[in-house]
């Protein structure tokens, strides 16, 4: 014979505890648990489903008291007057060798630890019978980064500037970027570019070779150059006074 249900009622039971008992504990510690982790895990992967991002970071960048100087005195070939902070690449120079007066200070605005401005000064001495028509400057630093991906690399500042009409003074004031070709590893510690960007223990002139210097830095992943340096060419310098090179270089963030 089959059998109905006539009649249910559904039995409630209710358990208390106090706060400071192992039940209210465990019950905390599940409730954290629950939804903490996924807010860390999506925090420190910066998103599940992103496809492209992109961050700033300041860099540590210091000047390294390198320079390489050539200047031009006029459309004849040879006509130039060169130095470095090379012995090697001086002792090349011969009769094109003169030594300048250089001055340069570093400035952190911010008080951060990063410098954030360098100013640097040269005054190369001339005879009343020379004049500069031209300039290539080359400057180098030390690079780094450190927020998401740590990344160490000697980099430089190029500068070429040429002019129609004597001077005697060039002003420059630019930023000094960062260029990437492939993004920049996050794991571990990047030092591929952290190698003289002038090889000045090399005893052959062809490694002094402006050409070739900046062809080979060229072809790094990862390099800085000098942006809007925006150059103020004056002219008027009275005889045997010095041909002055004044520039402004910051440092821009990284991206």
């Amino acid at each position: 014979m089959a059998l109905y249900q006539l009649f249910s009622h559904p039995a409630e039971r209710g358990y208390r505890a106090g706060l400071c008992s192992k039940a209210a504990l465990f019950l905390l510690l599940a409730t954290a648990l629950t939804y903490i982790p996924p807010l860390l895990v999506a925090f420190r992967t910066h998103g599940f489903w992103l496809k492209r991002s992109s961050y700033e970071e300041q860099p540590s960048v210091r000047f390294q008291h390198q320079v390489l100087l050539v200047a031009l005195l006029g459309p004849e070939p040879g006509a130039f007057l060169s130095w470095s902070t090379f012995p090697t690449f001086n002792r090349l120079q011969g009769v094109h060798l003169r030594i300048p007066l250089v001055s340069t200070r570093e400035e952190d605005r911010n008080q951060d630890g990063k410098m954030d401005v360098l100013h640097f000064k040269l005054e190369l001495p001339l005879q009343a019978t020379e004049h500069v028509f031209g300039v290539q400057l080359m400057l180098t630093f030390s690079y780094q980064l450190h927020r998401m991906s740590t990344f160490v690399m000697q980099s430089m500042a190029f500068l070429q500037s040429s002019f129609a009409v004597p001077g005697s003074q060039l002003y420059v004031n630019g930023d000094l970027r960062l260029q990437q070709k492939q993004p920049l590893s996050y794991r571990g510690l990047d030092i591929r570019y952290n190698v003289s960007v002038i090889n000045g223990t090399s005893p052959f002139a062809h490694d002094y070779d402006l050409t070739r210097i900046v062809a080979a830095y060229q072809e790094r992943n990862v390099t800085t150059v000098l942006s809007d340096p925006n150059p103020i060419w004056l002219v008027g310098r009275a005889a045997e006074a010095p041909f002055i090179i004044d520039a402004v270089i910051r440092q821009a963030s990284g991206k």
